[in-house]
């Protein structure tokens, strides 16, 4: 069965945000959930199908994956076999759905907190590299600047344990409860922003916070074969929660510089070599220095201008794979600006040995529209 793009499921456009991904998910989540159509089973096939493309596009390394690659890319990120219905992106629902989630579906019973733990921020970090580099992999230490937990109070953001005190507007859940009529709505408790507590003494060092800015020296593996746009993840290494939760990933996003004479096309490379009209003419061996060394290449006798060369498994090695794509050479022939009265008496008396009918293989623009009118 041929799969709906992702986009067009969401009905947003591939510049899409990710605010603009979660308004829409959100609308079709509130339009086809299974409480609103008990025993519909179209809208429940719509509502796995908007929350499977929520769960790919609002991941910012699967989207890439799936921008580039389709559905292929994706294959086993929304759990079993394929890309499909992941009840794990159900997790946060509350998230995309914010207060209007309880109040609407009816939540869960009054005494649960909304104080719930939260993961930290994603970052990115650009890193650019010499297409050497990139052709045979290397290792780099950067310096990321980030956030961290502060030492003195632990991340509470409080002076001591006394420097710490219960919300008294929600009681320490987090939350606070309006009765509307008969609908009882939740919100969260603007005294506290949802943290259940009140800073009473803020930390000198952090200020309340919780958090230092600081820079984190890593060491980041770049496997060969990346490309500009290559986007890779590590796991824990973004900004820490504010309440405890599991850090955010640091996401390096590789810039590959331009190459003086090879050129890449996905994994293939690409170069021009010039030859004289004798090479091309009798046929000549050049060494050409290649990323993994001189390599020979055999001009063939009779060669013509524009003539491409193959020399396999000498392009760009496939990231996490075996394998190698090919170099392709583009003859380039030199035709000599100028002689010397030698090399002039040399080339008339070659032209004289050529016949008169020596035309190239295929007929040109001027001898195509002559033999069509006649």
């Amino acid at each position: 069965m041929v799969k709906t793009d992702y986009y067009e499921v969401l009905g947003v456009t591939r510049d899409a945000d990710d605010q603009v991904l979660k308004t829409a998910y959100r609308r079709l989540a509130m339009q086809y959930h299974p409480d609103r159509n008990p025993g519909n089973a179209d809208a429940e096939e719509k509502f796995k199908a908007a929350a499977e493309a929520y769960s790919i596009l609002s991941d910012s390394q699967k989207r890439a994956a799936y921008d580039r690659f389709g559905h292929a890319g994706v294959q086993g990120a929304a759990g079993g076999g394929s890309a499909g219905y992941d009840p794990s992106a159900f997790t946060d629902f509350q998230d995309v759905f914010g207060d209007f989630f309880d109040s609407f579906f009816g939540g869960s019973g009054g005494g649960r907190s909304r104080n719930r733990v939260r993961r930290g921020e994603d970052l990115r970090y650009d890193l650019e590299i010499s297409f050497e580099e990139s052709m045979k992999g290397t290792k780099v230490d950067i310096q990321v600047p980030r956030m961290d937990s502060c030492t003195a109070c632990n991340g509470s953001g409080a002076d001591g344990a006394d420097g710490i005190t219960t919300c008294p507007t929600c009681k320490g859940r987090g939350e606070a409860v309006y009765n509307q009529g008969f609908i009882s709505v939740r919100q969260t408790c603007h005294t506290c922003s949802g943290r259940g507590n009140l800073i009473r003494k803020a930390c000198k060092e952090c200020r309340g916070e919780g958090v230092v800015r600081s820079e984190r020296r890593l060491k980041v593996n770049i496997p060969a074969g990346v490309d500009t746009g290559t986007q890779m993840r590590l796991v824990g290494e973004g900004n820490p929660s504010l309440n405890g939760g599991q850090s955010g990933d640091l996401y390096v996003v590789i810039r590959v510089k331009d190459h003086a004479f090879f050129e890449r096309h996905e994994n293939d490379l690409h170069c021009t070599i010039p030859v004289t009209i004798v090479q091309a003419t009798l046929g000549s061996e050049i060494e050409l220095k290649t990323l993994d060394g001189v390599e020979k290449v055999k001009v063939p006798e009779g060669t013509q201008p524009g003539t491409q060369l193959r020399l396999r498994g000498k392009g760009v090695p496939r990231v996490n794979s075996s394998g190698r794509g090919d170099l392709f050479i583009h003859v380039e022939v030199r035709i000599p600006e100028k002689l010397n009265k030698e090399q002039r008496k040399l080339m008339e008396q070659l032209r004289e040995t050529l016949p008169e009918d020596n035309e190239p293989r295929e007929k040109g623009l001027f001898e195509k529209v002559r033999d069509y009118f006649s």
